[in-house]
């Protein structure tokens, strides 16, 4: 019963606690030239009026969370209402609100992931937990330039990579079901919900069977692509085109002359590479190398229209790597 008590505890500790503290640190302990996020006392103009005010779901929750954080300090934190004001505004304290919880998701998704038909070595709980920590530690120092959708945008990432190995392992189509209503819903949140598909096609396409003209494959990945392209074109329909734009600007001179982007660029190939190796079984790495391939369009709008010094932008591809180097893939119930 004292040891079954003392995991909980440990676990508590580890997943939740821990994850929130570094986040404090990253938010309130280290200063950041490269945003004002801090200094704006509301949700800043340009999330609605730019390509960001296609991120429909985080623009108004931040609205709404920024409306509560101004009601608690007015009406029930008024005795650190000083100490709150010299650390940012109540749009800062709500940003931070939001991705924090958004963390804690995303460590207990991590948490849940890293125990679902792992390799072997990963049943000792120490090298778990230390695969664990790296990737909060990778989500945590991204956080130098942070942003509204980046967090929830990754929660909804993970929950797909989730769904993706439930349906590779069960067979069952309520997860495959499921995971095209998350893409077309976090979709609306940031664009990185195309890499969900990518992740699923990474893990059930298969060359051999291509070249044997089985196309069952392509029937399985069409509704994902449906399930982006539609809400993503929708809404590019839909938002005033004058209040809007398609993309921020084009920085791919930037990416490729700045050496804070090149820095950034090299930081994630070294990254991802280093997230290759882990991959110590062939069946890994073909899946990962997969996964990069279909990736390839993210990519090509990180080097067009993204900035590489930005690197919370590498952030789902990095740990996705780190998920597929831990995951046992060998025990394949369903075929597409």
């Amino acid at each position: 019963m004292f040891r079954t008590l003392d995991e909980k505890l440990n676990g508590f500790l580890f997943v939740i606690i821990l994850p929130i503290l570094l986040f404090v640190m990253s938010y309130y302990g280290f200063e950041s030239s490269y945003t004002r996020f801090k200094t704006s006392e509301r949700p800043p103009d340009f999330l609605f009026s730019s390509v960001y005010s296609y991120r429909i779901i985080p623009n108004y929750l931040s609205i709404h969370i920024t409306d509560f954080m101004e009601y608690m300090i007015d009406h029930h934190l008024s005795s650190i209402k000083d100490l709150l004001s010299k650390n940012g505004t109540p749009f800062y304290h709500g940003l931070f609100l939001t991705n924090g919880f958004f963390l804690i998701l995303c460590s207990l998704l991590l948490d849940i992931i890293l125990r679902y038909k792992v390799i072997d070595l990963l049943i000792n709980i120490n090298i778990r937990r230390m695969i664990h920590l790296l990737l909060i530690f990778f989500i945590v120092i991204t956080q130098y330039t942070p942003s509204n959708c980046d967090t929830i945008a990754l929660c909804c990432y993970l929950i797909g990579v989730l769904l993706t190995l439930k349906y590779f392992h069960s067979g069952k189509m309520i997860f495959f079901y499921t995971l095209i209503l998350l893409i077309a819903l976090s979709t609306l949140v940031r664009e990185t919900a195309c890499l969900n598909i990518a992740f699923f096609a990474s893990v059930f396409f298969s060359v051999k069977e291509f070249k044997q003209r089985n196309y069952n494959f392509i029937l399985k990945i069409i509704p994902l692509i449906i399930a982006f392209l539609l809400p993503y074109l929708s809404l590019r329909v839909i938002l005033d085109r004058e209040q809007t734009s398609f993309v921020e600007g084009f920085y791919i001179g930037k990416n490729f002359s700045s050496p804070f982007n090149l820095a950034g660029l090299l930081f994630a190939v070294i990254v991802l590479y280093f997230m290759y190796r882990l991959c110590n079984r062939a069946k890994n790495q073909v899946i990962f190398r997969k996964y990069l391939f279909f990736s390839l369009p993210y990519l090509g709008m990180i080097t067009l229209v993204g900035l590489f010094w930005e690197v919370r932008l590498f952030l789902p591809l990095i740990i996705t790597g780190a998920l597929v180097a831990c995951h046992d893939f060998k025990n394949f119930i369903t075929k597409p």
